[in-house]
């Protein structure tokens, strides 16, 4: 393996806490206006997206072009007092294993102002059907709980693009197949949103956060009703 050199950020931002902690400094309730973000952008694509087309006939590329909208329309919901920002396909340099390996990218993520290599990402899976949840399922297992995800988070989610099918039978599936427990999230009770605990294997050397939260999202893509929630 080549030796693995320093990039820019790495020189810039040495120290690495965790992006959960750093965020409960500005606002105790960082989290749920983050995920709150997510759910009114979401909102917003239903509104004037989802709703404008027959998305029966949609045949390519939809988990880039539904992710690509989604971050927009976040975007628009932020005040801009947040401490931080969000961004379309953001690079994961911590996780590179060399100096030629292309490093893993989210789908969507948050990343920190005052430090942009800690990063809260989001993760999106396009579920065809209820039962269609085994991408879903490898990006937690080969991913999350490994640290090759979020490794300055203790904190992160998955976005499922359900496109039919009953998201009370899709989270079963979920829950079954990572396993996990799932637990309602008390301040999205009308959402699709759900939570579950992990213990991380954490790299030999590393101090990444080892406890991790994954906040599982199944946005409805056809047939999808708004929600109004907190």
């Amino acid at each position: 393996m080549l030796r693995r050199g320093k990039t820019i950020p790495e020189l810039r931002w040495k120290d690495t806490p965790d992006f959960v902690e750093v965020a409960k400094g500005w606002n105790n309730d960082a989290i749920t206006i983050l995920v709150k973000l997510v759910w009114e952008g979401y909102d917003l694509l239903v509104s004037e997206i989802l709703l404008q087309i027959n998305c029966d006939e949609a045949e390519e590329q939809l988990e880039t072009t539904i992710t690509q909208s989604l971050e927009r329309k976040i975007r628009r919901k932020m005040t801009g007092d947040e401490p931080f920002d969000v961004q379309h396909e953001v690079y994961e340099w911590e996780s590179r294993q060399s100096a030629q390996a292309q490093p893993p990218h989210y789908d969507i993520a948050f990343y920190l102002i005052s430090n942009e290599r800690i990063i809260w990402p989001l993760e999106a899976k396009v579920l065809k059907s209820d039962g269609a949840v085994g991408k879903y399922v490898e990006e937690i297992n080969d991913n999350f709980i490994t640290c090759r995800y979020a490794p300055f988070s203790s904190e992160g989610g998955m976005l499922g693009y359900l496109f039919s099918g009953d998201p009370n039978k899709a989270f079963t599936n979920i829950a079954a197949k990572v396993p996990c427990t799932l637990n309602n999230h008390p301040d999205f009770s009308q959402r699709d949103h759900k939570t579950s605990d992990h213990q991380r294997v954490v790299p030999s050397g590393k101090s990444y956060p080892a406890e991790f939260r994954c906040h599982h999202m199944l946005l409805k893509i056809i047939s999808s009703v708004t929600n109004s929630d907190v």
